[in-house]
């Protein structure tokens, strides 16, 4: 297995890495509040760590994770990242799908991936503000723990959890970072991108209902295959609370996140329709083909299979997409267990 996979995919072993073990329009999460204003004067925000950032002015020159960065962009809050870190560029020179609508062109990528965190490229943008995930407490997503001391002397952090929280929560949190930050979260295009989620949740229930059939969210390696915990993913207990039938896996990993398979029990769960982790550094279906366990997958025999962003864009226009997506193939299903 290509060490490079689980970085990605075993969250509950990058704990121990120091990256984590692998939120109306405000104001409605936990942890905090934001002040401050896009004209200058004290700010302050009180992260999901109950850790408040002191400043004497709005920040100005902010580098971010990818997805994070993403998100506030989609809430109008991005005119001040100057830098992100992590998956921002394909090796086409592309933006990667975790970029969401941000320019990656017109901010410094300061580490592409995993462990290529640039100390100091991310110096050289004189940052005032770091803004990540914290998928595990006080584990800053992305952040290399060999270096998380020198990071942390340039500039205060600001960290939103990422999972075992509903989604619904986590959007509103950074709903709430993003009008800190200045954005207008009364905006055409952010009042819009909110409808167009909650006529896509309610579609997404009455689909389930309709048709409720067997989904299981899950992920490939070369050597393993994931088995996701709705139970702890934020987009996969928001899909349980619309009553899509999840499968629990019954043997978690370490974490909570998933259980993890050999090749040969990649059959184990059966389910109607297979959501597979459709990141850079996952197997898709033409990788998995080989493996016999999973061309014996009903879901694999029908052609049920439909990508899964298992790191979600925490805005309404990041999970918009990802909800109707689901809906289309909960329509589209047959019972094939």
């Amino acid at each position: 297995m290509d060490e490079a996979v689980p970085d990605l995919v075993e969250r509950d072993r990058l704990g121990a890495d120091g990256i984590g073990a692998l939120l109306a329009a405000c104001g409605g999460g936990s942890g905090g509040k934001g002040s401050g204003s896009a004209s200058g004067g004290a700010w302050a925000f009180t992260d999901d760590r109950k850790k408040k950032v002191s400043l004497g002015h709005t920040p100005q020159r902010i580098v971010a994770f990818t997805g994070t960065a993403a998100a506030l962009h989609d809430f109008g809050a991005d005119t001040r990242i100057v830098g992100v870190f992590g998956p921002a560029k394909l090796p086409n020179g592309k933006p990667d799908p975790q970029a969401g609508g941000l320019d990656v062109d017109k901010v410094t990528v300061i580490g592409n991936a995993y462990n290529q965190f640039n100390v100091e490229k991310y110096a050289s943008l004189s940052p005032d503000l770091l803004i990540t995930h914290m998928y595990e407490p006080g584990a800053l997503w992305f952040v290399p723990d060999d270096r998380k001391d020198k990071i942390a002397q340039l500039a205060p952090s600001v960290a939103l959890t990422a999972s075992r929280t509903p989604l619904v929560k986590i959007i509103e949190r950074y709903a709430e970072l993003a009008g800190a930050l200045g954005a207008d979260l009364t905006a055409k295009r952010v009042t819009d991108a909110k409808a167009r989620f909650e006529k896509a949740s309610a579609e997404l229930r009455a689909a389930a209902k309709a048709n409720p059939v067997k989904v299981l969210d899950c992920s490939g390696s070369a050597d393993l295959f994931y088995a996701s915990n709705p139970g702890i993913n934020a987009d996969l207990m928001y899909d349980t609370s619309l009553g899509v039938d999840l499968i629990v896996p019954d043997h978690l990993d370490k974490g909570g996140y998933f259980e993890s398979l050999s090749g040969e029990n990649a059959d184990k769960y059966r389910a109607d329709v297979l959501l597979l982790d459709n990141r850079t550094a996952t197997l898709q279906p033409k990788d998995l083909a080989s493996k016999p366990s999973w061309a014996q997958l009903p879901a694999v025999k029908a052609g049920q299979i439909t990508p899964w962003s298992s790191e979600p864009r925490f805005s309404y226009a990041g999970a918009t997409p990802l909800i109707e997506q689901l809906t289309e193939a909960i329509r589209g299903a047959k019972k094939v267990r």
